[in-house]
């Protein structure tokens, strides 16, 4: 398994954010992502509008997953309409 960092942008409103927050934590549990950390980052001013929205909520995941898993996983963030955006990288150890 290999460690990876996921930023998600989510809406800013109440039941937006606690709906996607829960679709991600599903997305990451079909998957099988184990240490999963998770670091609020709050609401913020977006340097451009998403969805002709002005803020998001950001959330920084820290997980564990398998390589093979990466690909399918991003497919399922593409599809999700509770997230604005997102970005999965690898941690170079």
């Amino acid at each position: 398994m290999r460690q990876y960092e996921l930023v998600v942008i989510l809406p800013s409103e109440e039941e937006a954010f606690r709906k996607g927050k829960e679709s991600v934590a599903a997305d990451m549990a079909q998957f099988n992502a184990v240490d999963v950390k998770e670091e609020d980052m709050g609401d913020r001013l977006l340097a451009y509008p998403i969805l002709k929205k002005e803020r998001g909520h950001y959330i920084l995941y820290r997980m564990s997953l398998e390589p093979q898993t990466v690909s399918p996983l991003e497919r399922v963030f593409k599809l999700n309409t509770s997230i604005l955006k997102y970005l999965l990288v690898k941690v170079e150890a």
